[in-house]
């Protein structure tokens, strides 16, 4: 499979493809995951679960309709991510 100590997707950490997701640079796909052994999905899934929680903590105005939306779509990307990513681990048997 992939190397393991931690890498990511092309070299990067969980924590910075976790922020891709959720930024909206990097897609979360059965595709993608066909790569993970069991070791990274459950520290992909950590650091998701980390990241949606930090953005859910995002203070917003609530007139202000722009940053409401983009830390909904923050949130959306993270949780479809995080979706994927337990039917995976669900299908290979993977405790999470």
């Amino acid at each position: 499979m992939a190397s393991g100590g931690g890498s990511g997707i092309g070299g990067k950490s969980m924590k910075a493809v976790a922020a891709d997701v959720g930024d909206g640079y990097m897609v979360i796909n059965p595709l993608v995951l066909k790569k993970f052994d069991k070791d990274m999905i459950k520290d992909l899934y950590e650091h998701l679960n980390k990241a949606m929680n930090a953005a859910r903590n995002i203070a917003v105005p609530l007139n202000d309709i722009l940053a409401m939306r983009q830390k909904n779509m923050k949130l959306q990307r993270l949780h479809n991510s995080i979706i994927v990513l337990r039917n995976t681990a669900r299908e290979r048997r993977v405790m999470l």
